[in-house]
């Protein structure tokens, strides 16, 4: 059984909307260790609400902080502190897709970034890129960091508009395979997840 971890270039890339696409691709169970803020919206219930299948397991979030803010500061408004040595995989038979906060770089305390949590949980990354101006730079620093940490990448996905210049280039300078497009999606609901699904190769 393969672990995934979701993470993108930066924040509103559409992580949640891939890691629903991959959940319901794959039967697979979902987790996502840090809610930081939108409780009630949580990318946990967004997940719930988009899947079809009855084998997927949705895991409880180690940290559920209240602000919608990086989660080292929503945890200290919180008055707690992240410690990466209370998080750990859940045990499952499944599949598993976990799903990040925000980019690489956030912090989660002091000392310590989302990269860091990928390398503690030992997962397979799979970077969510998006076209627009800027994305060359923060997707090849995305890569590169990973490689830095000698953190395994299964690949990239796509999500949104094409612009296929952008994306042989990211491709052909990385050499990362390419997992596939989810284009932009007018209406997110469980018929389009599945749909989605079938245009990536994983």
């Amino acid at each position: 059984m393969a672990t995934y971890f979701i993470t993108g270039i930066g924040t509103g890339i559409g992580k949640t909307l891939i890691s629903a696409i991959l959940t319901e691709k794959l039967k697979a169970d979902y987790w996502k260790p840090i809610q930081s803020g939108d409780l009630e919206t949580s990318d946990s219930l967004t997940i719930k609400s988009l899947i079809s299948n009855t084998k997927t397991v949705i895991h409880p979030e180690n940290y559920r902080l209240t602000q919608p803010l990086s989660p080292h500061l929503s945890a200290k408004l919180d008055g707690i502190a992240i410690d990466l040595h209370q998080i750990n995989t859940p045990k499952t038979d499944n599949n598993l897709i976990i799903e990040g906060a925000g980019g690489l770089m956030v912090p989660l305390n002091e000392n310590e970034l989302i990269v860091d949590l990928i390398k503690k949980l030992d997962a397979e990354v799979i970077l969510v890129s998006q076209n627009y101006l800027g994305s060359i730079n923060h997707t090849l620093l995305s890569v590169s960091l990973l490689k830095q940490y000698e953190i395994p990448i299964k690949g990239i996905i796509f999500n949104g508009e094409e612009n296929l210049e952008t994306e042989r280039y990211i491709l052909q300078y990385t050499q990362i395979k390419k997992l596939g497009d989810v284009p932009s999606l007018k209406n997110i609901d469980k018929e389009n997840v599945i749909t989605a699904g079938q245009n990536l190769f994983i």
